[in-house]
């Protein structure tokens, strides 16, 4: 039997910003794009617009063959395609304020180079049954929040805030200086999670199944922590180990 294989969706072409001068012009607008898919050979002053645009507004860009631009079916491309998002990002800072001024314990969940839609998905559906306040991403190195994406959320993803930032560094810096506590999700940790105490305002870090989280951002940490286990097995899918982790938030919290 052959193995089941995700077949992403064509996005319809209403979700799409196609050509130079309409890229250029939604990213002077402010419209929020999901990434720009360029293709590899363009150069030139209006790539190096879009480029800049694209880096100001914390828009990724994929480089990718003229062969992917044609599969989304439309004409006139000119080297460029954008997808525009279905999720409304906010801002991080006006996310804490607001949690904040409600009275609210704070609780942000960390993603970092987790590329797996489904995988992403399904952390989502974690996060917004938990009471998670918003998953905050990379600009990079993150899978695309697109409709496939919402739909293995069950449309969570529309639901519940969304931050994405420049930087995972800068913004656990930012968390601390909110007086908010990072800890990171790591198999070989020391201490349990059940150690760690998440009553008090917390971020929790996600890294991916194969690389981990990235060592600089682990160091950063407030501390690091296990899900214990009893069978010694390499680890568990991320999507399910998210649900572990924030069961243990929820079971301390209202304890």
């Amino acid at each position: 039997m052959r193995p089941f294989k995700h077949q992403q969706q064509r996005p319809k072409k209403s979700s799409l910003v196609v050509g130079r001068k309409a890229i250029i012009e939604a990213l002077q607008t402010g419209k929020q794009l999901e990434r720009i898919y360029m293709q590899t050979t363009v150069h030139g002053e209006v790539i190096d617009e879009i480029k800049t645009l694209a880096e100001n507004n914390l828009v990724p860009i994929n480089k990718v063959p003229v062969e992917k631009l044609n599969n989304f079916n439309v004409s006139n491309h000119e080297g460029c395609v954008a997808l525009i998002s279905k999720i409304q990002y906010q801002d991080l800072q006006d996310v804490i304020s607001f949690i904040v001024d409600k009275g609210e314990m704070p609780l942000f969940l960390i993603l970092d180079g987790i590329t797996d839609i489904r995988n992403i998905g399904g952390i989502a559906r974690s996060a917004f049954c938990f009471g998670v306040n918003a998953i905050i991403i990379p600009d990079k190195g993150v899978g695309a929040l697109n409709e496939d994406a919402i739909t293995t959320s069950a449309g969570a993803l529309e639901q519940m805030a969304v931050c994405r930032v420049s930087s995972l560094m800068k913004t656990v810096d930012d968390l601390h200086m909110n007086g908010i506590k990072v800890y990171a999700s790591e198999m070989k940790a020391e201490k349990n999670i059940s150690d760690i105490n998440l009553k008090e305002p917390a971020a929790i870090i996600m890294g991916s199944e194969d690389k981990g989280i990235y060592p600089a951002l682990m160091k950063i940490c407030d501390a690091q922590f296990k899900i214990p286990m009893a069978g010694d097995f390499e680890s568990l899918n991320v999507s399910v180990a998210t649900g572990i982790i924030l069961y243990e938030v929820s079971k301390q919290r209202t304890t």
